[in-house]
């Protein structure tokens, strides 16, 4: 089953939410019931999504997907884990909440063996905390913060983690990402806690689930062919290659004199268009690279002409004017995004 499936009857439920439904309809929690749900005693079914970087995700999946199948088996939840090839991936554990709660106990004691044995190799002495992080409808952020922070420091002084609610909701989602630090032990407190608002207090309205972006990989063009770096292969891309060779073949300002002679002063090349782009202050440096050597490449091999705006008093953003045929935008665009993407990611030096 896919990540986010809808997996409960009667209520409809917003995709990949933190929510439940109980088999038993006449049971409300709260009041007495909290005790039963933090010791995982109420037959219902809990969705948790986490957003974990690829080494943990690596971790958790263990060598051929032996950790993750152990987990499985032996907590009795469903752990799906959202596809490869992005700097961040999601891990949804679906099941009853006891099988839930072992399910993170085995990702948190794994993390703290992880830490254990990066210390083995280093000077450090104070071990570092376990760090989860979960993503909640934004709709629930305000039970589990409670009037004036009052639950999330209820929680804090009860369980002994640290728990953060991230102020801005994360990029094109209503969710927002809590953060959970601390021993195996409070960590597993914490989230039983945090499952029992998410229960009192379900999602209002539809979620859209947070999904994280592919990282973009940086391109190469040598002897007219496109590549793609992977890990430490260049893979040949067909696509940008065959743009690369239209923006070529459709150089919209031929040098001078070199117009068509049978029609003075025009040339044969299909009509330039313009295109305009908008890009923050603080990017800006990846785009151009010292001494305008990045955007002297993406012109070359766009073949698109590329104006970037002086900066305007009072403003964050700089306009980027691309003029050349769709091939050479299209090219001079993918280039200048992959630009972006890399500096974001951490992947600059490349």
């Amino acid at each position: 089953m896919g990540e986010g499936d809808a997996i409960w009857a009667p209520s409809i439920l917003p995709h990949g939410t933190l929510s439940a439904v109980s088999h038993h309809p006449e049971l409300h929690f709260g009041g007495k019931m909290e005790s039963k749900v933090s010791e995982g005693g109420l037959n219902v079914t809990l969705t948790i999504r986490l957003l974990m970087h690829g080494k943990e995700v690596g971790s958790i999946i263990g060598k051929k997907g032996e950790t993750v199948k152990k987990m499985r088996e032996e907590s009795g939840a469903r752990i799906n884990i959202s596809e490869g090839n992005c700097p961040e991936r999601i891990v949804t554990i679906t099941g009853p909440t006891d099988a839930i709660f072992k399910a993170f106990a085995m990702i948190a004691y794994k993390f703290e063996e992880d830490i254990i044995n990066s210390m083995s190799n280093s000077p450090a002495t104070s071990k570092p905390p376990v760090t989860l992080r979960l993503v909640v409808p934004a709709s629930q952020c305000g039970s589990l913060i409670g009037k004036g922070g009052s639950k999330i420091k209820e929680i804090r002084e009860s369980t002994g983690a640290q728990v953060q609610v991230a102020g801005d909701m994360l990029p094109n989602s209503t969710e927002r990402a809590v953060t959970i630090s601390g021993t195996p032990d409070a960590i597993i407190q914490c989230v039983k806690q945090i499952c029992v608002v998410m229960l009192e207090s379900p999602p209002k309205g539809a979620t859209i689930p947070y999904r994280p972006k592919p990282a973009s990989t940086p391109v190469i063009f040598a002897g007219g062919q496109a590549y793609t770096i992977q890990g430490q292969y260049a893979i040949p891309h067909p696509d940008l290659t065959k743009l690369h060779q239209l923006a070529m073949q459709q150089t919209p300002f031929p040098p001078l004199g070199q117009t068509n002679p049978a029609f003075p002063g025009l040339d044969a090349s299909p009509p330039a268009s313009t295109h305009e782009l908008t890009i923050p202050n603080d990017l800006i440096g990846c785009i151009i690279g010292r001494q305008g050597t990045k955007i002297n490449e993406i012109r070359q091999m766009s073949g698109a002409q590329i104006k970037i705006a002086n900066a305007t008093e009072g403003s964050s953003e700089r306009q980027i004017t691309i003029t050349g045929t769709p091939a050479n935008i299209s090219l001079a665009q993918y280039l200048i995004n992959a630009r972006l993407t890399s500096e974001v990611t951490g992947m600059g030096a490349l």
